[in-house]
């Protein structure tokens, strides 16, 4: 389970940089485009915290520039990784409240799955958003990834 979840946050780590480096390169990046990206960012981060029981820096929806991606998606991923090494037990439940303050317990497996998914969704919607102005995304699918 530890090397299989590494592996699908190395893979969103790569997927994100990738975004990265296209964004970069434009002379224009969609207002949509830097929205999703930081709040992709904000989720991984958040999610990070609640299995951590600390506080979070960021709120869901809050925007970052584009020069500040790439500190804050290292330390998402360095804090993912941490995580999964350290974990003894991928069963235990996880309590935290929502970005609503309600109150939830979820499985671990099911909070580190559901970043790298939540992620997945949000990139396909950037590539749609820089496709639309168009930019012509490069492939980020998991077969391109592991070839």
């Amino acid at each position: 389970m530890k090397g299989f979840l590494k592996q699908l946050f190395d893979y969103n780590f790569y997927c994100n940089k990738k975004i990265m480096q296209q964004c970069s390169g434009l002379d224009h990046v969609p207002d949509n485009c830097i929205r999703l990206f930081s709040h992709m960012l904000n989720a991984h981060h958040i999610w990070n915290h609640r299995i951590l029981g600390t506080p979070t820096e960021f709120g869901v929806w809050d925007k970052h520039q584009m020069d500040q991606w790439e500190d804050i998606h290292y330390e998402n991923q360095r804090t993912s990784f941490e995580i999964v090494s350290n974990t003894d037990t991928f069963e235990k439940r996880v309590q935290y409240t929502n970005s609503e303050g309600k109150n939830y317990s979820s499985v671990l497996k099911d909070i580190l799955f559901h970043i790298v998914n939540h992620t997945t969704h949000h990139r396909g919607q950037i590539m749609m958003e820089l496709r639309s102005s168009g930019v012509e995304p490069k492939p980020l699918d998991y077969i391109h990834y592991k070839r």
